[in-house]
């Protein structure tokens, strides 16, 4: 659940819909899933048997399994690029805090996305954030992960109902259904497979530090699989949720970022012109579907570095919380006060960090690990013969095709 959690975030209700807009519809979804399956899932097993098979940190990781070599470095970048990502990422969680309480009016306003009242709202979501991992893995993100992800799946369920039985959202569900080839270009394969990257969180450290918790008898690949189809699933249900109803209200689809917090309150407003009651219902569920959403993300962001200052600095959990909190806070004030920052940090982050983290990931795992090694751990010690029979085609994923995927995703997004 709590693998799920960090997967199912704000790259499944802010990015995945418009991202569909943008580059075709279903021909982009179809496309989406054989990259998550084919190309992203390998990448998550690489960084699960590196987290499993050191039992420690993304640092840790590096020092135990390749000690006194420049892998380190691997390390010291899955532990910073999370911190970087959550002081922006907490931005956009603020942003739903503060359409939630607008949503009880349906008084959403111009988008205002810098500023002081902004900084409040971030200030808020990330201490909560910070407050559920202090409460330790146990106590408090898997306990929040198992109430939260079913939560999830119902409110998305939801909307979705009440969004396809809107007048004119047949539209939006065709769109969705109906693929269109003609409008695939290169362009659709590379931001189809950097948003499967995007949203099973790899290359940010929370699979390492995830998967170093992970008992010795569990399915690695079962884990894996199960929250690539989660995953999947409420990118999909989150779709169809927010598709129909931006058609019924006659918005384009290719709205790009701001189809939720510019376009949809929007649509929730004209709701709310028919019936109060249910343009407010619906708002209210909706902005707390994206709080939810966003806080089983950042949660995982805030663990990678608290993971590490408790493992590696003796630190006690409340403390390495409030020095994360502090770290990523104050990054973020850039964030908070500019548009341009944000948009830089976000670059910054997608285009290069992550993607330089996943390739040393799958090239440590398929080239400098011993083989045996990786079989140990897909196989649980041999213990799994199913896993066995799959294993030479994992391997040649995380070996070959993984690393050329990640390439195609760092050289697309510089000349795409």
């Amino acid at each position: 659940m709590a693998m799920a959690g960090s997967a199912i975030g704000l790259g499944n209700i802010w990015r995945f819909p418009y991202m569909a807009g943008e580059y075709g519809g279903a021909a982009f979804i179809v496309i989406y899933i054989l990259c998550s399956f084919f190309l992203s899932l390998p990448i998550f097993f690489s960084e699960a048997v590196i987290g499993r098979r050191s039992r420690s940190n993304a640092i840790g990781a590096m020092k135990r399994l390749a000690p006194g070599s420049a892998w380190t470095v691997l390390g010291y970048l899955s532990v910073i690029t999370p911190v970087i990502i959550v002081s922006y990422y907490s931005v956009v969680g603020g942003w739903s805090v503060d359409y939630l309480l607008k949503s009880f009016s349906l008084n959403f306003g111009q988008f205002v996305p810098t500023g002081p009242k902004v900084l409040l709202f971030n200030t808020v979501f990330l201490a909560v954030s910070a407050a559920i991992v202090a409460l330790g893995v146990k106590g408090g993100i898997e306990k929040f992960s198992k109430f939260s992800i079913p939560l999830l799946f119902v409110l998305i369920v939801v909307i979705l109902v009440y969004s396809v039985r809107m007048p004119g959202a047949g539209k939006g569900t065709e769109y969705l259904l109906r693929p269109d080839f003609s409008k695939v270009t290169p362009r659709t394969f590379a931001f189809a497979l950097g948003q499967s990257f995007y949203s099973l969180s790899l290359g940010m450290g929370i699979i390492i530090t995830y998967s170093s918790y992970v008992h010795k008898e569990e399915n690695l690949m079962v884990s894996g699989v199960g929250t690539a189809v989660a995953d999947l699933m409420f990118a999909i249900l989150a779709g169809f949720a927010i598709m129909p109803a931006v058609f019924s209200a006659g918005i384009k689809p290719d709205a790009g970022p701001g189809l939720i917090f510019e376009t949809l309150p929007f649509v929730f407003t004209r709701m709310g012109e028919a019936s109060p009651l249910v343009g407010t219902a619906v708002a209210v569920m909706f902005f707390l579907t994206i709080i939810v959403a966003a806080m089983t993300s950042s949660i995982s962001l805030l663990e990678v570095g608290v993971a590490y200052f408790v493992e590696e600095k003796k630190m006690k959990r409340p403390l390495a919380c409030i020095v994360v909190f502090a770290i990523a806070w104050l990054l973020g004030l850039s964030s908070v006060f500019s548009q341009k920052a944000f948009g830089l940090t976000d670059a910054f982050s997608s285009n290069i960090l992550l993607t330089v983290g996943a390739l040393l990931v799958v090239l440590f795992v398929g080239w400098k690990m011993k083989k045996e090694d990786v079989r140990d751990e897909i196989t649980d010690g041999g213990t799994r013969p199913g896993n066995g029979k799959l294993f030479p085609v994992v391997y040649f994923l995380i070996r070959y095709l993984a690393p050329v995927a990640v390439l195609v995703i760092f050289f697309s997004n510089f000349f795409l």
